[in-house]
């Protein structure tokens, strides 16, 4: 009997998927679930990106060129200007998400057996990405205890080898919330010069920015520019996760160019989520205000119901939309389950992330869930009131 590749066996499961079975089940049995498990926006998408494929006249769907349409990336140049990032149209490429970008930088840049060393807890398909490309996540865990800062630059550096090509940051991070300092990206990037690596960022959630402080891109280290490689994505920035378009940005000119060959493999980006795409930047500033403000009020509102539940913790998200909290229990796992299993309040229960699925390292986050604060607050303080009714009749 064939059997499945090795590689295949190892791919993990997605922490934030895998307890679908038990929320569909739960729902076949009348329950309703507040869905705090994944990043999907209830925002609307701006009206400038839904009426340009709604008035659209194409009668061809066409490729589009293998980097993306040029008027896009001159259009997504002017975006990064605005945020203090000098970049032209030839340092971007469009990507079929961030996902693709995260996949064509370590197929640039790394060969099967290199190692990326990663803050953890971290974006669970990071470990998924680096699978597919048979190289190794190196981990460096940073502690609910200082709300996952940056961990100390000597613990990454301990971690360096021969086989080191880059560092991997998330800025504000998911599944923490964590925006690094200007001081932070600062000693990563002295790091990366002086072993020589690549330092990556994957930057989606740039806008998510809370507590009056402002986001520092790795693209604004200037001596940094053949280091420096950026993940971006419309998903989360515009609410639209299904058009599945992200980019790839580097001044590095062999790292765009091999990147391209991974592009033309793939033929081209679609074609009418990036004339979504780039109408979505015609959105107005007031979208972008707009939105934050509801985040950060959707923020406070959860960070302050967590703390009023006996023996939980939550490390304070500056940025994204993401929450760790630790609870008092032994298995997260197991708990998301039978909240979703064997467990109601008025016929309504929790769907969580289990924590552990973020980290790479054995026994790390066994007590902690993501929680993505993407429902209103009326919903978020249902969604709170019902864990805290649950954690007091869970049983170990």
């Amino acid at each position: 009997m064939p059997v499945v590749s090795i590689k295949g066996r190892a791919m993990p499961e997605s922490p934030i998927r895998k307890l679908a079975p038990f929320a569909e089940k739960a729902i076949k049995e009348g329950k309703h679930i507040y869905r705090l498990n994944i990043g999907q926006p209830d925002i609307k998408t701006p009206v400038e990106a839904i009426n340009a494929v709604r008035n659209n006249k194409l009668e061809i769907l066409a490729y589009s060129h293998s980097a993306g349409f040029e008027s896009f990336r001159e259009k997504l140049a002017g975006y990064y200007a605005k945020h203090d990032i000098t970049i032209s149209s030839e340092d971007i490429l469009v990507t079929t998400g961030g996902s693709e970008a995260l996949i064509f930088t370590m197929g640039s840049i790394t060969d099967p057996g290199d190692e990326i060393i990663v803050p953890e807890p971290f974006y669970a398909n990071y470990y998924s990405f680096s699978t597919q490309s048979n190289i190794k996540v190196v981990p460096v865990i940073s502690k609910i205890a200082n709300n996952f800062a940056l961990p100390a630059i000597e613990e990454f550096e301990k971690l360096i080898t021969s086989k080191t090509k880059a560092i991997l940051i998330c800025n504000p991070g998911n599944p923490t919330g964590y925006l690094y300092s200007k001081n932070e990206i600062k000693q990563l990037a002295a790091l990366a010069i002086k072993y020589d690596l690549f330092l990556i960022s994957d930057e989606v959630y740039r806008e998510f920015v809370y507590e009056e402080s402002e986001h520092y891109s790795i693209l604004q280290e200037k001596e940094l520019n053949e280091h420096a490689i950026v993940v971006d994505s419309v998903s989360k920035r515009y609410s639209m996760c299904g058009a599945r378009i992200g980019c790839m940005v580097s001044k590095n000119k062999s790292v765009i160019q091999t990147a391209m060959k991974f592009a033309q493999a793939r033929l081209s980006p679609p074609t009418l989520a990036q004339i979504a795409s780039e109408a979505a930047l015609e959105a107005p500033e007031s979208y972008y205000r707009d939105t934050v403000t509801k985040y950060k009020l959707r923020r406070d509102t959860l960070v302050s119901e967590l703390k009023e539940i006996p023996g939980v913790k939550v490390a304070i998200p500056k940025g994204a939309f993401y929450c760790i909290a630790e609870l008092p229990v032994k298995n997260a796992d197991h708990f998301a389950e039978w909240l979703l299993d064997k467990f109601d309040l008025d016929n309504e229960t929790v769907m969580l992330a289990p924590a552990s699925g973020f980290y790479s390292s054995a026994n790390e986050g066994l007590n902690q869930v993501r929680i993505a604060y993407v429902l209103n607050r009326r919903d978020l303080r249902k969604a709170v009131n019902i864990l805290k009714f649950a954690l007091e009749k869970y049983k170990d």
